[in-house]
């Protein structure tokens, strides 16, 4: 991880509002596969590394299974009663999921389906909650409740945990760059938080103090998308500069943007939860302009969490309404 960059002196808000819809990002077409296992909750898919192999959780049916969007196929493995699974990314090694509920990241070797698991550390919660790998496939990791960020050596079991200095900041949402460098929404607070090189904790306040920022993505030039839930705002931090810049959603401060990812055009895209059916929609930073809402079939319920797939340029995303949603751009 570089040096911390100085991101916190003299942050710079503006608020922009969208103007003509001509140039914004096509509304893509949706597909919805249902998942038999009811009122499970599926979510957090993440796509390969085998081909034509999505790997998703129940977290209400505790179990991590696979799809694959060719056939239809489904394949399911069963976790410990009271597992709660929130996130599961996977490699070469496996599929790696957050046990929430039980205190634990597991690996889940796909062919014999026997998994290890390795138990958290320290006192207090320790719900891991969304995973990332870095550049040397080991993980950075979330505790909402624990109100840490944490460091998993995959191969040595080895953790590093770096306590958030704001009280119940609700560490969430996370994604890691580049340069194996992990930035964090602060769900519950008007805050973002990175982790530097020497392993000091940085904050970085929002310019509103009503911002709930829930999800976030990153580009590889430095620029972390994030959207506000609370208020129904989609930001830009400019991690070389410190300025921010941010955009009322079309759905309003009622929006409750969550689920959100970056496309392989470096365009942001996010669900609103607050509107029935829940609305998927881009945003072109060039022009500044959203695109028309794309409503899920099944309605939605909840949208948590998203990846892009740039081998088939198409979102991914489980619903509440008990289907995983492959969105493909166009």
């Amino acid at each position: 991880m570089k040096p911390f960059a100085p991101i916190l002196a003299g942050l710079v808000l503006a608020l922009a509002l969208p103007v003509a819809q001509a140039a914004a990002p096509a509304t893509p077409d949706l597909k919805e596969w249902k998942i038999p296992w009811d009122n499970s909750r599926p979510r957090d898919p993440w796509v390969g590394p085998q081909d034509n192999t999505v790997w998703f959780v129940g977290q209400a049916g505790d179990y991590v299974a696979t799809l694959n969007p060719e056939t239809g196929d489904l394949k399911r493995y069963r976790l410990d009663p009271g597992t709660g699974p929130h996130n599961v990314i996977a490699d070469e090694r496996g599929a790696f999921y957050a046990g929430n509920q039980a205190e634990h990241i597991g690996l889940i070797d796909p062919e014999s389906g026997d998994i290890r698991k390795f138990r958290l550390e320290g006192d207090g919660p320790r719900d891991v909650h969304t995973m990332g790998f870095d550049a040397n496939g080991d993980i950075f990791f979330t505790e909402q409740g624990g109100n840490r960020i944490g460091w998993l050596d995959v191969d040595q079991y080895d953790f590093r945990m770096f306590d958030v200095e704001t009280e119940w900041a609700r560490p969430y949402g996370l994604v890691v760059s580049s340069e194996s460098r992990p930035w964090v929404a602060l769900f519950g607070t008007n805050k973002l938080a990175t982790v530097d090189a020497k392993g000091k904790l940085h904050e970085v306040t929002l310019p509103r103090d009503g911002a709930r920022p829930r999800r976030l993505d990153m580009t590889d030039d430095g620029m972390v998308w994030y959207v506000d839930y609370a208020e129904g705002f989609l930001g830009r931090l400019d991690t070389g500069t410190g300025d921010i810049l941010e955009w009322p959603v079309p759905g309003g401060a009622d929006a409750r943007p969550y689920a959100m990812a970056l496309d392989d055009q470096d365009r942001p895209w996010f669900v609103e939860t607050g509107a029935s059916p829940n609305r998927l929609i881009g945003f072109d930073p060039q022009t500044e302009t959203f695109s028309t809402p794309a409503t899920i079939p099944s309605g939605g319920g909840t949208v948590r969490h998203m990846v892009f797939d740039p081998d088939v340029r198409a979102l991914w995303f489980g619903t509440d309404t008990n289907t995983l949603v492959r969105a493909t751009l166009r």
